[in-house]
């Protein structure tokens, strides 16, 4: 009898101390949902262009929706999100809370609007995007306050996105 107790409060303090790990555990801690991302890698660092009204970036040569903000890259597929730190990744798979709100409210034609934009040389764009974003250096630029109040903003506001 003293066996099967010794064995019941060592299951039942073992299955405590895990529900106790689960509750203290971080919330932010993503969950794999055994969704593949696929890959696409660039041959060459790609140009860039900066989405008006915003300090977001996407690479309009690409096949696929990339896009930098804030020292991320960020891309979506069927309906997850994944982050990385270099164009080509790796990528992680992220909740969507974590996706900046900037990103979630580009508008859906964000790559067609803006592929006439001026292209940014990634080698230009890697040594000044931090002091471009700290110095309000885009707000100078008038396509780029075009783009915000242009036609293509009132259509957006109309649909509740905002960029």
């Amino acid at each position: 009898m003293k066996t099967r107790r010794s064995v019941f409060v060592a299951v039942g303090g073992a299955l405590l101390f895990v529900m106790a790990l689960a509750a203290t555990s971080d919330a932010r801690v993503d969950v794999s949902v055994g969704i593949s991302l696929p890959a696409y890698t660039f041959s060459a660092p790609p140009p860039l262009v900066v989405i008006p009204g915003t300090y977001a970036y996407f690479a309009p040569d690409a096949a696929v929706d990339i896009v930098f903000y804030h020292g991320y890259w960020y891309r979506p597929y069927q309906g997850y999100w994944y982050r990385a730190r270099g164009y080509n990744g790796p990528w992680a798979s992220i909740a969507p809370a974590r996706v900046p709100r900037v990103i979630v409210e580009l508008p859906p034609d964000y790559r067609h609007v803006y592929r006439e934009h001026r292209r940014i040389d990634y080698g230009d764009f890697h040594r000044n995007w931090k002091r471009w974003e700290r110095n309000k250096y885009w707000e100078r630029d008038e396509r780029w306050r075009e783009g915000r109040h242009g036609e293509h903003h009132e259509e957006h506001m109309d649909r509740g996105r905002h960029y």
